[in-house]
């Protein structure tokens, strides 16, 4: 069953690259602020890659609501090294969920175990204060709308 707002949001153990070092990532280590969890279809992808970048230029924004950004796709550490480079670096680390098991755990995987473009966000208490499960289409949640959500889940804690 997927989960929805409210439920306690899926802990996760995964592999991740930013600014050129690799290394675990939990959501344990986030407690006490809000976590934007975006799961993507794929690096080098136009979408994605629109996505991905939008939110790093406005990455001051969720900054100052002291949220921490995490981007997730089914790619490894290679792919996502290759793509923030060839971007010239994201403002957030990328996550590797190659067993798919976040995937699983949060609901995001579609029609064949494709992965779906979401957006989750997760209160300071590890509660899942938004959840927007879209598609692998040609379009991503906009920053206001995510703003949002963080402001939401800050004034709710």
């Amino acid at each position: 069953m997927a989960v929805t707002a409210g439920d306690p949001a899926p802990t996760f153990r995964l592999w991740g690259v930013h600014d050129g070092a690799r290394r675990e990532y939990t959501l344990e280590e986030f407690a006490g602020r809000p976590v934007v969890l975006i799961t993507y279809p794929g690096d080098n992808t136009p979408v994605c890659t629109r996505q991905l970048n939008a939110y790093t230029g406005d990455i001051d924004r969720f900054l100052d609501l002291d949220a921490q950004l995490l981007a997730v796709s089914p790619e490894d550490l290679d792919s996502h090294q290759g793509f923030s480079d060839h971007q010239g670096g994201f403002a957030f680390p990328l996550l590797a969920d190659v067993d798919k098991s976040l995937a699983r755990d949060y609901g995001v995987l579609g029609p064949v175990g494709f992965y779906r473009r979401c957006v989750f966000v997760i209160d300071g208490q590890g509660r899942l204060a938004h959840v927007h499960r879209g598609f692998a289409g040609a379009t991503f949640r906009k920053t206001p709308e995510l703003l949002h959500a963080v402001e939401q889940a800050r004034a709710r804690a």
